[in-house]
């Protein structure tokens, strides 16, 4: 019987497509990762893990170089994407660098508590990256036929190639079964204590293993990650738009408003209250008041970690109106102005959302109709609408802002060839605008804080709560940092708080603060940039003022931005960051 181990394999040839003829000599990592471009890759998914060096490379650069050892110059594809000598590694790197973008948009696990999210956060980031690089690593174990110089096979389950090899397509291979085989090498790139960390998490572990078993259906918001990620990474190397690819489908973010509006009706929102009320439901129409369905549903979404969320309410309205949540007018308007009438006599006229009742609840949920009337006008202007909050001090997304001491590249004439998929992963686009000057802040706000103001409970809106809220949000990743569109930065060995941009984000999330704003006549951001203030846990310049101008330098673009410096980093963050190169802070 052992003789059957020993048979020498007869070489197919019909079954075989042509591959390179020559022998290729086995690359060490060093090399195979050492190109500009693909430094840059790493670089970006060092960025987006928050980790030290030495955490990023056990659990992060091991896997990636153990992955690029087993693929050497091996194509992603024959004829299709990265259909190229090492486009594999490529398609690797590109895919776990794009998904863990995608991933910070999301607290996860969905529906935990926040506290469990923040506990959770690095596994479901680490989780991530793994489902993104193994996807596809069963190729090499049932598409490919490789062998070595002397005509003996190569499987990947031999371990990284020793010897000088080629390799061919296999004409007779199956689609789908690259994910079957994916489970066969597993244990060739994630260590057993790495493994073991994984399955510790229940609702991760099952969700990576439906992702590379290629059951993407059962894999939840894992599973859309990945194919999203890769789509993009597609995109790139086709020569499409890895944008649009990346971008949420529509039917996403109408899910999540859709769910935001469930979670505040079950939780928050009063209705049906015999005199001021979030709303009235009756037999056939759910009415809630404009103004605070807009801010307390803003304020859910952004809590929840998701971005994109208009600040202006008419744009919010408009968003709701076009995915037919909300009903328009009879002139086509998303919002209806009518008189509530109770029983008990009391009445009063409020702008309205009016939503389909049949879209929030299933019949068995929906609580009972208001027993008074709601009586709309015909004709009714958009009163409701709020005015845009201003963020014109956030950085400039057409600038590449990274966090440039977990930089080991410096910037490098030449790199700009990498075209889509750096200036998406920077957020970076060219323009030739010239630099927008922005305002210097009246400093005669920030001087003028009441210090004989009562201290504020913690759970209530306060400096206290500000730097609660700013420095959970740093940790669990709802705040980024360093990046083109971060609001915090690191700059002259300390954090960099950009204004107004981070207190007005702030009060986005708190629409509480516009009423304790409104009694000292300010808007809601500089009251909470006052209270911060209060709490002297700024860096002062030599002349007393409290903001700090910064310049913003990158390849394509420079400009100025102004914002607060920390007296000490550590408030914020838990371990010394290195400065972001891309910022420079000036008197």
């Amino acid at each position: 019987m052992l003789s059957l181990f020993h048979r020498k394999r007869r070489q197919p040839a019909a079954d075989l497509r042509t591959g390179p003829s020559e022998l290729l000599q086995p690359q060490p990592v060093s090399i195979l990762l050492a190109t500009p471009r693909r430094q840059k890759l790493l670089d970006h998914i060092w960025e987006r893990t928050s980790l030290s060096r030495t955490q990023f490379s056990l659990l992060y650069l091991a896997p990636l170089e153990r992955y690029a050892e087993l693929v050497q110059q091996f194509p992603a594809s024959e004829s299709h994407h990265h259909a190229y000598p090492g486009g594999m590694l490529d398609h690797g790197l590109e895919i776990v660098a794009y998904a863990l973008k995608l991933r910070q948009s999301h607290l996860l696990p969905v529906g935990m508590k926040p506290e469990e999210q923040a506990a959770q956060a690095e596994v479901w980031t680490a989780g991530t990256a793994y489902a993104a690089l193994l996807h596809d690593i069963g190729k090499i174990a049932v598409d490919l036929y490789v062998e070595y110089a002397d005509g003996s096979l190569w499987h990947p389950w031999h371990g990284a190639l020793q010897q000088p090899y080629r390799f061919r397509y296999r004409e007779d291979r199956e689609y789908r079964l690259h994910s079957a085989a994916a489970g066969l090498l597993y244990n060739q790139l994630l260590d057993r204590r790495i493994l073991d960390w994984l399955s510790q998490h229940t609702d991760l572990w099952a969700a990576l293993l439906y992702v590379l078993a290629g059951q993407y259906e059962h894999a939840g918001i894992l599973g859309e990650l990945v194919i999203r990620a890769d789509q993009a990474s597609v995109a790139q190397d086709l020569g499409g738009d890895p944008g649009k690819a990346i971008a949420a489908p529509r039917h996403t973010l109408q899910r999540k408003l859709l769910d935001g509006l469930r979670y505040l009706l079950k939780e928050e929102f009063k209705i049906n209250q015999p005199q001021a009320s979030d709303g009235w439901l009756t037999q056939d129409a759910l009415w809630l008041v404009s103004k605070t369905v807009s801010d307390k549903l803003r304020a859910y979404l952004l809590s929840q970690g998701i971005d994109g969320i208009p600040s202006n309410n008419t744009a919010l309205f408009n968003i709701l109106q076009e995915y037919g949540i909300a009903q328009p007018t009879s002139d086509g308007k998303a919002i209806w102005k009518a008189t509530v009438t109770s029983d008990t006599g009391w009445e009063h006229s409020f702008t309205f959302l009016k939503l389909s009742p049949a879209a929030i609840w299933d019949g068995s949920d929906r609580p009972e109709a208001f027993t008074g009337r709601v009586q709309p006008e015909l004709g009714a202007e958009d009163t409701a609408g709020s005015g845009p909050v201003t963020e014109s001090s956030v950085i400039d997304e057409t600038l590449p802002v990274g966090n440039a001491a977990r930089n080991p590249i410096a910037p490098q004439k030449g790199l700009d060839d990498l075209g889509g998929l750096l200036d998406l992963l920077e957020e970076t686009e060219t323009q030739d605008d010239p630099a927008v000057q922005i305002p210097p802040h009246t400093e005669a706000l920030s001087e003028t804080a009441d210090s004989a103001s009562p201290a504020e409970p913690s759970h209530a809106p306060s400096g206290e709560h500000f730097m609660e809220w700013l420095r959970t949000g740093v940790r669990t990743r709802k705040l980024i940092i360093n990046d083109a569109k971060a609001l915090v930065h690191t700059v002259n060995g300390t954090a960099y708080l950009i204004s107004p941009g981070i207190f007005q984000r702030y009060t986005q999330e708190h629409p509480q603060v516009a009423a304790l704003a409104k009694a000292e006549q300010l808007s809601a951001w500089q009251w909470t940039q006052k209270r911060f203030e209060k709490l002297g846990l700024h860096r002062k310049q030599t002349n007393g003022l409290n903001i700090w101008t910064c310049e913003v330098k990158g390849p394509r673009k420079s400009r100025r931005v102004h914002g607060y410096l920390l007296s000490d980093m550590q408030t914020l963050f838990d371990e010394v960051m290195p400065d972001n190169p891309y910022l420079k802070a000036s008197d």
